[in-house]
């Protein structure tokens, strides 16, 4: 059901934000990590002005790297204990104006560094599909939150799949936008040239709608882009004549049931009306690589201010060498110092060339492997995950394995184009995602294709049985 649907079901926002609270307080996903306690008051206000904006008195879950004025703002990080932001991120200004009700902060890998949402400070969210395994991550509280039913929409942030991948493992919709056109103004940096802000939904209706909301430009961010588009008019069923792409190199290593909801999906598209044909991106085995030093290297840049002494966690030592020692120390998990460390050698004198710079050189190949494949063919379909949703401690202690959970993502996020997840099967009880990727800036053919198939297939219309 979407939010329009939803609203009339509810005699007022302030009902259905009530509900949607309750609901969090009872569950056992730890999907959220703060619950604004002026939800209600935000939506006896919408309730007694009769805002008509396109989200009006929609309670929505923000992940807890999005600064949100008043509302305690962590990155799932001890350090930043305390921290409230006085001011809000640019898509939160354009939620409000919308009258949506910001109904709390969604649990998350610490920084937004993980894949399963494991390395939170304040422990692991669980999936609404089965709660001994992770929902995936970074983003894995907001996905939670939305397939667990405790709210209708949720905003993440994608750096290397951080949307997508919770989305397939708790059978949920998340978009990544084309790098620009989301504001990243008030996301807390973890890698700038990589990071977009997304919608996640139980539908492709609701996301388009979300995305239509917080797209647009913002001259307090550097790289956002003057593109603005309705996206809600791409909510059609028409995929005749679509040319889709399968990557040769992206069915490597992929779990088998998994592979084979993928093609089905592609052969459901087919009926439809699309043809398919394989294409080579053959750059593909050098995107974890890349990503990785990128991404540790700009990590270990943002993560400086983080020093004890302008906001968050504080010690009582006299000198600011010491203080920054110890707060960095104690306020920062063993994934977060892992990758500070790894990105400040990557940059180092005698390092940079050998690594940062040769990443930076494979990421401008990966981005001509895409656009070359997008020449020839509308979207690319792969898997969005290798396999289903894993268990909770299965991997944590295996960093490598965890990376390698992020091959079919990551290179979308080095090329900058935009992807979609979606449901299209399941494996043992857990949900399989399928990624449609597209050209930059062509949201709008993914909403087509996605909403296309979601209404010829119930994938969608599943709820999990873990809550």
């Amino acid at each position: 059901m979407n939010i329009l649907k939803l609203k009339e079901e509810y005699s007022s926002s302030e009902e259905m934000v009530y509900r949607c609270i309750e609901k969090i307080k009872s569950s056992k996903l730890n999907a959220f990590i703060t619950v604004d306690k002026n939800a209600i008051s935000q939506a006896k206000k919408i309730d007694s002005g009769g805002h008509d904006g396109l989200l009006a008195g929609v309670p929505i879950a923000i992940k807890d790297n999005i600064s949100t004025k008043g509302i305690l703002t962590t990155c799932a990080s001890n350090i930043l204990t305390g921290y409230i932001p006085p001011y809000d991120a640019h898509v939160i200004e354009k939620l409000r104006q919308a009258g949506a009700v910001i109904i709390g902060k969604t649990n998350m890998d610490e920084f937004a560094m993980g894949s399963s949402t494991e390395t939170s400070f304040f422990g692991p969210t669980r999936n609404p599909w089965d709660l001994s395994r992770v929902p995936g991550g970074s983003s894995g509280g907001s996905a939670a939150a939305v397939a667990g039913g405790e709210v209708p929409v949720a905003l993440g942030s994608d750096t290397g799949g951080s949307v997508r991948c919770p989305a397939s493992f708790c059978g949920v919709v998340g978009l990544k936008p084309t790098y620009g056109l989301v504001s990243r103004y008030g996301l807390i940096s973890y890698a700038n040239s990589l990071e977009q802000i997304g919608p996640i939904a139980k539908n492709v209706k609701d996301v388009a709608l979300l995305l239509e909301v917080i797209a647009g430009y913002d001259p307090k961010d550097a790289t956002s882009v003057k593109k603005e588009a309705k996206y809600s008019s791409a909510l059609k069923e028409d995929v005749k004549k679509l040319r889709i792409g399968v990557p040769v190199e992206y069915l490597e290593g992929c779990n088998a049931k998994v592979e084979k909801a993928v093609w089905n999906a592609i052969h459901t598209l087919e009926s439809l009306g699309a043809s398919w044909d394989k294409v080579s991106m053959p750059h593909t085995r050098y995107a974890l690589s890349a990503y990785y030093i990128i991404a540790m290297g700009e990590a270990s840049s943002n993560l400086a201010r983080f020093d004890g002494i302008r906001y968050g966690l504080r010690t009582q030592d006299e000198d600011w060498h010491t203080t920054f020692s110890r707060v960095r120390g104690k306020g920062f998990g063993d994934e977060v110092k892992l990758r500070i460390i790894l990105g400040t050698f990557a940059l180092s004198a005698g390092y940079q060339h050998k690594y940062y710079l040769k990443a930076l050189k494979m990421r401008t190949l990966i981005k001509q492997d895409f656009e070359q494949a997008l020449r020839n063919v509308d979207v690319i379909i792969t898997p969005t995950m290798p396999c289903p949703a894993f268990k909770i401690g299965e991997k944590i202690e295996h960093p490598l394995s965890l990376y390698l959970a992020d091959v079919y993502t990551v290179p979308v996020n080095l090329a900058g184009v935009p992807s979609i997840s979606i449901p299209c099967g399941f494996s043992e009880g857990l949900p399989i995602g399928m990624q449609i990727i597209g050209r930059h800036f062509d949201e709008s053919m993914l909403i087509r294709v996605a909403f296309t198939y979601e209404n010829n297939t119930d994938f969608h219309l599943k709820t999990p049985g873990g809550v």
